[in-house]
């Protein structure tokens, strides 16, 4: 398994350290650890090799959405970097926001970084071009009100397989989680697709488009 360079960005030193040491566990190499977003392009225009920046949503100076800012003005720029946003909060407007910049991102809550095995998980699936979102933010989307005439058209399972997608689990993942074979979980994922209108194409991040309609609709 090939090693993921990572920079982890959060301005409380001994959260950096703690990230860093569960990174290194798992075998991700950490390239840097900073504490504010002009470090971490400084370090990403040193460095254009990274594929993953953990940042924390909440920096200064004005600790509320400075990592998804940061995300968006990446996205906005052409970077294609991974990003794995943290929050102490389940929040499905910030997951919603994140996802919508586009390109490989995540966001996951800081009590799941307790879990090395989960943010190494996240952190690999991210680098791999994929979109995780928090369980338990995804539990909350699913009791809101509301869907789109796509999403209304799935069903019970597709909506299961739907969930699990959105959590960053692949293929394989789902089939083990609901005890069926990868080959049935492809036909739900390519019956979600067409419901969705994710129509079959050269465009790589059907996925990742199906899981944001998913958090639009669950809002």
């Amino acid at each position: 398994m090939s090693s993921v360079r990572v920079v982890v960005v959060d301005d409380a030193v001994l959260l950096q350290e703690g990230i860093r040491q569960l990174l290194v566990a798992g075998g991700c190499e950490v390239v840097a650890t900073v504490g504010n977003v002009p470090d971490l392009r400084e370090t990403l225009a040193a460095d254009d090799s990274i594929d993953v920046v953990i940042l924390d949503i909440r920096m200064p100076p004005t600790h509320t959405d400075e990592g998804v800012r940061a995300l968006e003005e990446l996205r906005a720029e052409g970077s294609d970097v991974g990003v794995l946003l943290l929050s102490m909060y389940s929040s499905p407007v910030l997951a919603l926001r994140a996802l919508s910049a586009g390109g490989a991102t995540g966001y996951l809550l800081k009590d799941r970084v307790k879990d090395g095995a989960t943010l190494v998980d996240a952190v690999r699936a991210v680098a791999d071009g994929g979109a995780v979102v928090d369980p338990e933010v995804v539990s909350l989307l699913l009791h809101a009100r509301g869907e789109s005439n796509g999403m209304s058209a799935l069903t019970a399972r597709e909506r299961e397989v739907l969930q699990l997608m959105a959590e960053g689990a692949s293929n394989a993942g789902i089939a083990r989680r609901l005890v069926l074979s990868v080959k049935t979980i492809d036909t739900h994922i390519e019956h979600i697709m067409d419901k969705l209108g994710l129509v079959s194409s050269t465009d790589e991040h059907r996925r990742e488009r199906a899981v944001l309609e998913y958090l639009r609709s669950e809002r």
